[in-house]
């Protein structure tokens, strides 16, 4: 996107070009980098982890340097009874900034799939939930999925861990596993949940339970209708699946990258991957939902 020129002045015998988009190239910009979601395990399963969360200002940038953008997809949730676990959601980036994409919800696999947050683990042998933070970040992108309950008359799932909160584990026959709460971000200026964590599946000897997606797109469990995937384009994580009706998880949503800054500097000079611009609130808003590139 080039800026549109508005005239030309002289100084000191050279010229000036003048920009309607103000002055020159950010030196510093601010961003939001959501990695895909983690997909659900099918036929009683974890949900899926949320794709980790890292947002920051003051992030340097260089005028004329090109800057790679990825939006990681969600992984898919686990099919069937036979081969049941989910897959881990992929990596989104910007620049040097890497979110890592949700661990799996498992049904069979101890424990559940570590990444930017932890899948939830299956009922079957009462699988742990999959750790958080796999990039060893600081502050965390992510964090712990909760574990299964394997018990004679009770068989939930643990729900998958969000950016904000760890999934808590069910404790007994009234309670189910939601998926972890995910974390706020006002950075396309209007403040948004992401990173919500999958819900869990499960049964007792009466009835099918399920576990809510946490807050930021997270799936919801199955309940004997069909699970749901994570939102595209906020990282939640795919909620798990019943034994009933539709046994597969719920896929993990999209990622999303946003880069912003003061709008007293001029527009971005190209980008590619079509990402909406708007510029509100006084920030030049570029917002990522497919893989592309920024130059300032």
């Amino acid at each position: 996107m080039m800026p549109i020129f508005t005239g030309v002045t002289f100084s000191g015998g050279g010229f000036v070009i003048q920009s309607a988009g103000g002055g020159g190239a950010p030196s510093e910009v601010e961003y939001l980098v959501v990695a895909g979601g983690g997909g659900g395990a099918g036929y009683r399963g974890g949900g899926g982890g949320a794709g980790g969360f890292r947002t920051a200002n003051n992030f340097s940038v260089t005028s004329g340097t090109t800057y790679t953008v990825t939006v990681g997809a969600g992984g898919n949730g686990g099919a069937t009874a036979g081969s049941p676990d989910g897959n881990k959601g992929s990596n989104s980036v910007f620049a040097s900034i890497t979110s890592t994409g949700g661990g799996r919800g498992t049904r069979n696999i101890n424990p559940a799939g570590s990444g930017g947050s932890g899948g939830g683990g299956g009922s079957n042998t009462s699988a742990v939930g999959g750790t958080g933070n796999e990039g060893g970040y600081t502050p965390v992108e992510g964090y712990n999925g909760a574990q299964g309950l394997d018990t004679e008359n009770y068989y939930p799932c643990g729900g998958g861990g969000g950016a904000g909160a760890a999934a808590a584990r069910a404790v007994n026959g009234n309670s189910f596993s939601n998926g972890g709460v995910g974390r706020t971000s006002d950075i396309t200026g209007t403040s948004t949940y992401y990173a919500g964590g999958g819900g869990g599946a499960g049964y007792t000897t009466t009835q099918r339970l399920f576990g809510t997606g946490g807050l930021g797109g997270g799936g919801n469990g199955g309940t004997a209708n069909f699970r749901t995937s994570g939102t595209t384009n906020t990282g939640g994580g795919g909620g798990g699946g019943t034994d009933n009706v539709d046994a597969s998880g719920g896929n993990g949503g999209s990622g999303i990258v946003v880069v912003r800054y003061p709008d007293s500097f001029a527009e971005a000079s190209a980008t590619t991957g079509s990402p909406t611009y708007t510029n509100t609130g006084g920030y030049r808003i570029y917002k990522f939902t497919g893989s592309g590139s920024i130059t300032f």
